[in-house]
């Protein structure tokens, strides 16, 4: 890979032009050695790169476990509200990252932030069936119904058939935790107003069997360890 390529796609501060000047100045090492080609080609897996002091580690995907707050959006630009990239630290940030996945604007928790399409597909098919655990609270107590109710799939509004679907009550009446094995538009939303009852507050807690960080706070975002990126797919 060029040098230039290599150090702008590692470190999205840094543009092709930057990296360059850089170069120009002697500021870019490679194993060592000043390096002022910005052409010179380099084996990004094994060559030791600096950039004005700094090493860059060559990452072909990255993985971003964002703790949504409300009152944000899914997206990767909007002219009115602000979106999940833009809560992104600028140490994470590089170019083609975007939501894997949605949620509400009101809703808040988990979303996966990452440049990796090929992973956001296997995570999102409809085949693949990857289990997204929510805390859901109520407007009312849970009824005892309503469990057999999401167990067995039912039908919403406008005809749509959801999978089973498991509920588990909490302590506290008003408030339980779900687990899906889809994505419709609204769906948790739409579940429980359909079993009579209504959603006051929703968060994603867990994706696949990745766990939100308990102690990431709202818009707080951290790197995911390439040892639990494959939680993310499972079932």
């Amino acid at each position: 890979m060029r040098l230039d390529k290599f150090i702008s796609s590692q470190r999205p501060d840094l543009s092709r032009s930057a990296v360059k000047e850089l170069c120009r100045k002697g500021r870019i090492t490679v194993n060592g050695e000043t390096v002022k080609d910005p052409g010179k080609a380099i084996d990004e897996n094994n060559d030791k790169v600096c950039a004005a002091g700094e090493p860059v580690t060559y990452r072909e995907h990255i993985y971003i476990m964002l703790n949504k707050p409300a009152g944000v959006i899914c997206a990767t630009k909007d002219r009115l509200t602000e979106t999940v990239l833009e809560l992104i630290p600028p140490e994470l940030r590089r170019s083609g990252l975007f939501p894997a996945g949605r949620l509400d604007k009101d809703t808040e928790g988990f979303v996966l932030i990452t440049d990796d399409g090929e992973l956001a597909h296997k995570m999102l098919s409809p085949k693949s069936h990857v289990p997204k655990t929510y805390l859901v609270r109520l407007e009312k107590p849970l009824s005892a119904g309503t469990v057999p109710l999401f167990a067995q799939g039912m039908t919403i509004d406008g005809g749509e058939q959801c999978m089973p679907a498991e509920l588990t009550p909490s302590p506290d009446p008003c408030e339980c935790s779900l687990v899906l094995h889809e994505g419709k538009f609204h769906q948790v939303k739409r579940m429980f107003a359909a079993a009579g009852n209504k959603v006051v507050y929703l968060k994603r807690v867990r994706i696949g069997a990745l766990n939100l960080d308990e102690k990431l706070p709202p818009g707080g975002c951290l790197e995911i360890l390439h040892k639990d990126v494959e939680k993310l797919l499972a079932r």
